[in-house]
């Protein structure tokens, strides 16, 4: 079995995105274009992958780390001088390279490998990854002789009117035996009108050296798609959700309406889990089986256990754990751990705190800093007060406690179990066990003193 290697194109700028952010570094359903293109090379079972970086390398590197090795194109002196620049990493061993562009997001390691099987298949040199283009219009065309080998690569302003007809395209994705490529690299020259190195110039030279050059069509146009500025980013946006939510449909999970579905390449969904429109789920999320995510929740960066519903629900960084539930309208900030069967409502916020198993805390409350216990009954409009102006404290909550409605809960503070907090106190002060917590004052009636008042008084 031959080595498999991988050069990845990311040194140019990508002046038509018209962005400060470095062209390879745009997301695509939550990932760089170039960790796409990383992700499918290693799938190929590629054992060295290097990426040509030029503007914008540190951002490309601390991304990547060492999953990449990295050559520096310091000047951009065309593709060609691109690849050259991996020699020093890849001369002389022997195996299959694979050169691809990092903006190129949409491959598939599916269609790579079948490259790399074209490219051994043939015993070619060179074998150039093509597609069937309905309006070829400013591609290079790739012109083969009757028995259906590779005659050359054309670029559009090259070719004859007859050669103008032809719809097989150069994608811009190749194989090469690696030896080879180098040696012919360094016979590429750069008279042209742009005095750049291009890749496609070897495969003239391999042929003049009578090698053979193939060309494998792939069976979808776009998956080919190189993304240049924002529209064609859209596109590649669009493309890649589609690819993705139609894998989790035939996972088992229900979209509702996957047009209206967003959902990143990084998300885990459980199977028998519905999702309705105006979802989004990104990130690192992991949502697992018969779960319900209701119309407009995101989701991100959380775990959601078996059988967890969530209505209209903003969660960010939490955890929620078998059969609990949020909203409508509940936001679960960084840092929230609901308990088995906990049900957090209407308008509730919930900040680095754990709730334990069947605790309800229905609506209009905020916890920050809190760990409660179990069973434990939150009226509404209760405050958990845990910043003093200068530092955060936490308040501890035990089991089975019922709070009354417009509580404030003042921490630093411990409420031990069983205990009731009268509704309206402000908790300053340690309850113990089996309490009962009023801290409010007490009610004073003034008989016949309304009509006194300004409001009683008549015109």
């Amino acid at each position: 079995m031959k080595q498999k290697f991988g050069i990845i194109l990311a040194a140019g700028k990508g002046t038509r995105m018209k962005s400060a952010l470095y062209k390879v570094m745009h997301p695509v359903c939550g990932k760089p274009m170039v960790e796409h293109v990383v992700d499918q090379v290693e799938k190929t079972g590629a054992t060295e992958i290097v990426a040509i970086v030029g503007h914008g390398a540190e951002m490309v590197q601390n991304h990547l780390g060492d999953r990449v090795s990295y050559a520096v194109q310091a000047e951009q002196l065309g593709t060609g001088h691109a690849v050259l620049q991996a020699e020093s990493l890849l001369k002389g061993k022997e195996g299959t390279t694979i050169v691809i562009c990092g903006d190129t997001p949409l491959l598939t390691s599916e269609t790579l490998s079948a490259l790399m099987e074209e490219h051994e298949r043939t015993g070619a040199k060179a074998t150039i990854l093509t597609a069937i283009a309905q309006d070829p219009t400013g591609y290079g065309r790739v012109i083969r002789d009757a028995d259906g080998s590779v005659l050359k690569n054309v670029e559009q302003k090259d070719a004859t009117p007859e050669e103008q007809q032809v719809k097989e395209i150069n994608t811009g994705t190749y194989c090469f035996d690696n030896v080879v490529l180098f040696s012919a690299l360094h016979e590429v020259g750069n008279d042209n009108a742009q005095g750049e190195y291009y890749l496609p110039d070897v495969l003239e030279i391999l042929k003049k050296r009578g090698e053979v050059v193939s060309a494998y069509p792939m069976k979808d146009f776009d998956e080919g798609m190189g993304v240049n500025d924002r529209v064609a980013l859209s596109k590649a946006e669009k493309y890649m959700r589609n690819r993705i939510n139609e894998e989790h449909m035939r996972n088992g999970v229900t979209l509702i309406d996957p047009e209206a579905t967003y959902i990143e390449s990084t998300v885990q969904i459980g199977s028998d889990t519905v999702i309705e429109p105006g979802v989004m789920l990104k990130g690192n999320t992991v949502i697992g089986s018969n779960c319900f995510i209701g119309a407009h929740s995101v989701v991100r960066d959380s775990v959601l256990e078996d059988g967890v519903r969530l209505v209209a629900a903003n969660i960010e960084e939490s955890h929620m754990k078998l059969d609990s539930n949020a909203g409508p309208f509940a936001h679960l900030r960084p840092n929230a751990v609901l308990g088995e069967r906990v049900h957090v409502g209407n308008f509730v916020e919930v900040k680095n705190s754990t709730l334990g198993a069947d605790t309800k805390v229905g609506h209009l409350t905020y916890i920050g800093d809190a760990d409660l216990g179990e069973d434990i009954n939150v009226g509404c409009g209760t405050v958990f007060v845990n910043y003093d102006g200068k530092n955060k404290h936490r308040a501890t909550i035990g089991s089975h406690v019922f709070i009354g409605c417009n509580a404030n809960i003042v921490a630093p503070v411990t409420v031990g179990d069983d205990v009731f907090i009268a509704a309206g106190s402000t908790i300053t002060e340690d309850v113990p066990a089996g309490a009962l917590a009023i801290a409010r004052s007490r009610q004073v009636n003034k008989e016949d003193y309304a009509s006194k008042l300004p409001s009683a008084q008549k015109d």
